[in-house]
């Protein structure tokens, strides 16, 4: 386990427009605010399609992580996630996951990490700045190159 105790700043409203892609408004708030770590403790909105970690075929490794994604279109959704900060990229690093209703399929549901998407009509987060200590998202050889939040370490 690792663990830290954080300092928080800034806490935003956001609010992302139809036809907004998902990731790349994130980027931008990011970005104008200055932030570089933080969480998203809670968003909700409509998504004209989104891409999420999934497969319609059997799981060839269930012990390791799945890499392929699945489109799903005209859903709401719920979320969270963590940012953190990207060293080789110089960006924020977002990690979410979203629980989504498909609006045309009695609210079929589908849950998983969140690759990419475009917003139908809104979406509406709050966003919570870390100023400390650094937090950024290495990858660990060991365990499939997965990114794993890291506390107090820049490179």
């Amino acid at each position: 386990m690792r663990a830290t105790e954080v300092t928080t700043g800034r806490r935003f409203a956001v609010a992302f427009d139809h036809g907004e892609d998902f990731f790349a408004a994130l980027d931008a708030f990011c970005r104008d605010t200055g932030i570089r770590a933080g969480h998203i403790p809670t968003f909700i909105g409509g998504f004209s399609s989104v891409r999420l970690v999934g497969s319609c075929a059997p799981l060839e490794h269930p012990e390791r992580p799945l890499w392929d994604e699945i489109e799903v279109e005209t859903l709401e959704v719920l979320g969270a996630g963590t940012l953190a900060w990207d060293t080789a990229n110089s960006r924020v690093a977002p990690h979410i996951h979203v629980s989504a209703g498909l609006k045309g399929a009695s609210a079929d549901g589908r849950t998983s990490h969140l690759l990419g998407g475009t917003v139908q009509f809104i979406s509406e987060l709050v966003v919570e700045e870390w100023t400390a200590p650094a937090v950024t998202r290495l990858r660990n050889p060991d365990l499939f190159d997965v990114p794993l939040l890291t506390f107090g370490e820049t490179n």
